[in-house]
Parts: structure tokens; C-alpha cells; sequence
């Protein structure tokens, strides 16, 4: 990171930023070509869960790479100024990188669902065995997380 004075260096301050952002966006790289997309998640335990139907751009680009870098941010907040190139932003962000991959047993797919349920204030739920076989869950065992904040 260029401005070290910016670093978030705690990992309870970086989980804090995670738990409370909306969306992560996944970038994700196959045959020279990114691709980046904006998903719900959960998070528990230095891992990522997402849920997908089972096609798709992100399935197909996964199979081929399962390399991936993630993106959070929140606490947005234009700071104005009189001189056009003081203009700044007050920000928190995290950036990751991990390995991808599918999860296949139903009751782990179901705990997944459950954590992006809980994430977005829902309660579990009883999914349906047809439900659940045709759900995608992904999970991402993360390597390397760094946090950012500007402004606070």
C-alpha cells in the first residue's frame, strides 16, 4: 500500500468494515480477460460465501481460475474544497485475495446460505432439497486481506 498512513493494520478493524458492507465485488480473470461482479456474501471464519444459479459467466470463469480478488467499501463521503484538486473522499475499504471454490455437500450449502441469510438480517431458513440442488454455494478461502480508510 503506497500511503501507509492509511493502512487499517487490526483484523478486528477490517472484519468490522466486512460485516458491515452490502456487497463485495469479485474479480475474477480467465483467458487474459477480468471480469469483476458485484455479489451478497457472507463471511465467517476467513472465508467467503456466495450463492449463484447454476450458470453463467462467474461459474465458467471460476472452473478455468479459481484465483479471485475481492473489493468492500463503505463510509462514502464526497469532501469538497474550494480548489478543485483538494478535492477528496472519506472511505473504509478492504481488498483480498483467496481461492475459490464449489461447495458440493447439501448441508454445507445450506450453512453458507444460512450466513448470507444472517448477513442481510434474515433468519435461517428450511431450504428445500430441490432449492439447494439448484443453488451454486462458493466459497473463498481467503490468503491475504488489507484495509484501507481515508478521512477518519
Amino acid at each position: 500500500m503506497r500511503r501507509k498512513e492509511k493502512a487499517i493494520h487490526n483484523l478486528a478493524g477490517i472484519e468490522a468494515i466486512i460485516g458491515k458492507s452490502l456487497v463485495c465485488r469479485l474479480a475474477l480473470s480467465a483467458d487474459d480477460c477480468p471480469y469483476v461482479v458485484p455479489l451478497c456474501f457472507a463471511y465467517q471464519n476467513n472465508t467467503l460465501y456466495f450463492h449463484s444459479s447454476p450458470e453463467g459467466t462467474k461459474l465458467e470463469i471460476l472452473k478455468k481460475n479459481s484465483k479471485v480478488c475481492f473489493e468492500f467499501d463503505i463510509d462514502h463521503e464526497v469532501v469538497p474544497d474550494e480548489k478543485a484538486c483538494n478535492w477528496s473522499m472519506r472511505y473504509r475499504s478492504v481488498i483480498g485475495f483467496g481461492k475459490a471454490s464449489f461447495v458440493n455437500s447439501r448441508e454445507e450449502k445450506r450453512r453458507g446460505l444460512d450466513l448470507i441469510m444472517a448477513h442481510y438480517g434474515g433468519r435461517s431458513s428450511d431450504y428445500p432439497d430441490s432449492a439447494i440442488d439448484n443453488t451454486v454455494v462458493i466459497k473463498v478461502e481467503i490468503e491475504r486481506l488489507t484495509g484501507k480508510e481515508s478521512g477518519y
